[in-house]
């Protein structure tokens, strides 16, 4: 996973986290970016300080009654709610992914698989697989990427 500082069209910053910088560049080229904050769908990378390892630690597990991380609050134990630009930004990608890919269901993996051989036409999918599915996928060289599936923006 990779962590970048991203800067919207009007001057909003705040970070994505991405599988890799390839994942990163295919997003931002096929407009899946907007900004948490106003939506604008002009992201770039912002600058920011790199970050150096200084050997290999280990941390100790949270304790259960940890408080969350900035910017989420708790309803049930362990279980943190999402704060509304997320979810905003959530609603947006769902969006997206619905109206420009094709939903293949339970068929993902086999669909993805699929495509990946070039014996189904290249397009975008969206569906569900298990857990033993998108392992199969990785190893096969096929780049999948999960999200948050959240309520619609009009529900």
């Amino acid at each position: 996973m990779i962590c970048y500082r991203l800067r919207c069209g009007r001057g909003h910053e705040f970070e994505g986290w991405y599988r890799n910088s390839a994942t990163f560049a295919q997003l931002q080229a096929d407009g899946f970016l907007s900004c948490p904050e106003c939506g604008h769908a002009d992201i770039q990378q912002a600058l920011m300080a790199p970050a150096i390892a200084k050997g290999r630690e280990v941390s100790a597990p949270a304790p259960q009654d940890a408080a969350p991380p900035a910017g989420m609050v708790k309803d049930q134990p362990g279980r943190p709610v999402l704060p509304d630009q997320l979810v905003a930004a959530l609603q947006k990608m769902r969006q997206v992914v619905e109206e420009r890919c094709e939903n293949v269901e339970n068929r993902f993996a086999e669909e993805a698989l699929r495509i990946h051989h070039k014996e189904a036409p290249e397009r975008g999918i969206y569906g569900h697989a298990s857990e033993e599915e998108r392992i199969m996928l990785e190893e096969e060289g096929v780049d999948v990427l999960s999200i948050p599936w959240v309520r619609p923006a009009d529900s």
